[in-house]
């Protein structure tokens, strides 16, 4: 949906830049921003509709020992992530998140900087039960 509105205003501007009776320009420029409009509008549908087809084929599984990822639309990946190689948990939201209370979960892995998947757009209270979850199994399963 951010990325529909984000094409919008784009195409919008341009149509204010095309209509707008203040500043003359190029006669090359007049020509062509018609073909550019339609190539961002074009460019953002199918942004947009790629990006409804991703997040519908998002998805996450937790089992007793591991923590599985599922993602991608035309090239698939699924991660998983044993327990006991699970160094930390981080949420993060950003102020959009904030605002329609979503979380975004990254499960990090012992020995890498970076994370080893994240989870975005989880209710943040469900984050933070997955977060528990993982890092109680993991003590425990430390111990065992």
């Amino acid at each position: 949906m951010c990325r529909l509105i984000f094409w919008l205003m784009v195409v919008s501007a341009l149509l204010i830049l095309y209509w707008q009776p203040w500043v003359a320009f190029p006669r090359l420029l007049e020509v062509y921003l018609p073909q550019i409009q339609l190539t961002a509008g074009v460019f953002g549908l199918l942004s947009s509709v790629y990006g409804i087809l991703a997040d519908k084929n998002k998805g996450y599984a937790i089992r007793e020992h591991d923590f599985s990822y599922r993602s991608g639309v035309i090239f698939q990946s699924v991660v998983s992530q044993p327990i006991l190689r699970i160094q930390h948990v981080e949420l993060k939201h950003g102020p959009i998140d904030r605002h329609f209370g979503l979380a975004s979960l990254e499960i990090f892995s012992a020995g890498g900087a970076m994370h080893t998947f994240a989870i975005p757009g989880l209710p943040e209270k469900k984050a933070r039960e997955i977060r528990s979850y993982v890092l109680t199994h993991s003590d425990i399963a430390a111990n065992d």
